[in-house]
């Protein structure tokens, strides 16, 4: 299951929430950039569902291996070493390597475990680490979330998502 709600309406799903961001960057003249672990490119394909995204859609990275990570966004292999892949410390530098690597001016970042295995006691199923940064910010958040593999994913986009549309209604940018 997703984050809990906090409010008696549902949360908009992913066509809605990526509909809301579109119009938010277009109105602003931004673009976003994101890298991928455990959604493996759902986060860019639910950004390029949406006809006229290349107004505000940079590119996206998928980096599922820490090799890929290392190469194409700049991960210290060390920290990845040092934190593990599916951590604060890889996500935020994820975030980092998305915005310095495009062109874009806001880029997020997902590592997790998506299972049905790969956990740990520390780091079970469904533990995922998020990433949004932009020139003049870095935020990182953990959440867990339960369900199969799909789920996880599902969970993972709508959240990037949402929490990303979030920080531009702050003017968090």
């Amino acid at each position: 299951m997703c984050q809990p709600q906090t409010s008696s309406h549902p949360a908009p799903g992913v066509p809605e929430l990526t509909r809301r961001l579109a119009e938010v960057l277009t109105q602003r003249q931004a673009s976003l950039a994101c890298a991928e672990s455990c959604t493996g490119g759902l986060i860019a394909a639910a950004c390029t569902d949406l006809p006229g995204s290349s107004r505000w859609f940079e590119r996206g990275f998928v980096t599922y291996s820490n090799a890929a990570k290392t190469e194409l966004l700049g991960v210290p292999a060390g920290l990845i070493a040092q934190h593990g892949a599916v951590s604060d410390a890889v996500v935020r530098a994820m975030a980092r390597g998305a915005l310095a690597q495009s062109h874009a001016q806001l880029a997020l970042a997902v590592t997790g475990v998506a299972g049905p295995d790969g956990g740990s006691a520390d780091k079970p199923v469904g533990t995922v680490w998020f990433g949004w940064a932009s020139a003049t910010g870095l935020q990182s958040q953990c959440c867990r979330f339960s369900g199969d593999r799909a789920t996880v994913r599902a969970c993972t986009v709508q959240h990037a998502l949402a929490h990303l549309l979030e920080l531009l209604t702050e003017d968090w940018v």
